[in-house]
């Protein structure tokens, strides 16, 4: 899931590693080395010098063989360079990271995101009884959500096994029936079959970018709902709207009266996330710390926050 694709400006502080990408499986690392998540070849080739053996070969076999060329022309470089290119490919790929190195720290932050009542309350007739999917589903927070206003069933759909794990223990915990059903999938590959759904939702995970839905993604989600279905993406990215617009989106923001707030779980969940996912905003700590209190205002965060989704009929 993407989550929190809606920030504008990057406030993260990435302590990821160059070596931590050999968690990708195989079909991610040659979507990465063919240019997605805006990772450029000569990036990667300078990132990955002096790194390990075993990396640059499952690099090497990932590899498009048009590519394999320039990859393996890589010049030298200077450890300031080499350290510069990382942090170029380590920021491109951090959230994808975060998904599978750290899952449950992004469960800490998307659990204390909570959507506007009213979204899934104006959704409820387009979820009451129909089959669902959900993709970018993370751990859950939207397929649950159309578990609660009645959907018959919800295709949870997400590439990272981590937090596909975390959903699958929280089904556990019911012992109702299950109306959930994991599956490992992306938005270029959802594993349904054609018109095989009544509504194809996304939250905070859907953006243009091919790499993360785009026109792929949309041809996806279309192909698997049935026609007179809706798609519908929840908190969509802001830079996102002229795009959605053109593509034939209804927008639809809900008033606020006051502000919202992330509930994180624990004053201390609080600042480790902080710490992690809003480092370079430094109001953020400063205000859980001043305040003594593990509710933090959008404002503060400075970014959009979750009351506003756009909806297309098949």
């Amino acid at each position: 899931m993407v989550a929190s694709q809606t920030q504008s400006k990057v406030l993260f502080e990435n302590t990821f590693h160059i070596e931590d990408l050999a968690v990708f499986d195989d079909e991610t690392l040659h979507e990465i080395l063919s240019g997605g998540f805006g990772v450029t070849m000569e990036q990667l080739a300078s990132s990955l010098q002096n790194t390990s053996q075993s990396l640059l070969q499952r690099i090497e076999q990932n590899l498009p063989s048009q590519q394999l060329p320039d990859f393996m022309r890589g010049q030298p470089l200077s450890p300031g360079k080499r350290e510069q290119a990382r942090r170029q490919v380590l920021d491109s790929l951090f959230w994808e990271l975060t998904y599978r190195k750290t899952p449950q720290l992004y469960e800490e932050l998307t659990e204390g995101e909570r959507l506007h009542p009213g979204i899934f309350q104006r959704l409820d007739a387009d979820v009451r009884g129909k089959v669902v999917v959900d993709i970018g589903a993370g751990s859950g927070r939207a397929s649950l959500e159309c578990v609660l206003h009645g959907a018959a069933c919800v295709y949870a759909v997400d590439p990272s096994p981590g937090l596909l794990h975390i959903l699958q223990r929280k089904l556990a915990q019911n012992s109702g029936p299950q109306r959930i059903i994991p599956r490992k999938g992306r938005f270029d590959a959802i594993p349904l079959e054609d018109a095989s759904v009544d509504i194809a939702i996304s939250c905070s995970a859907f953006t243009a970018a091919p790499e993360q839905g785009g026109e792929p993604g949309l041809m996806e989600m279309k192909r698997v709902t049935k026609p007179g279905g809706k798609i519908v993406l929840i908190w969509p990215c802001p830079q996102d709207h002229q795009w959605l617009m053109r593509q034939g989106f209804h927008y639809v923001v809900l008033p606020l009266d006051r502000d919202m707030y992330v509930h994180f779980r624990s004053l201390q969940s609080a600042l480790r996330c902080a710490q992690h996912f809003y480092a370079q905003n430094a109001a953020v700590a400063h205000y859980i710390l001043t305040k003594h209190q593990p509710n933090v205002p959008f404002s503060v965060i400075g970014i959009n926050p979750p009351h506003d989704y756009c909806w297309l009929e098949v």
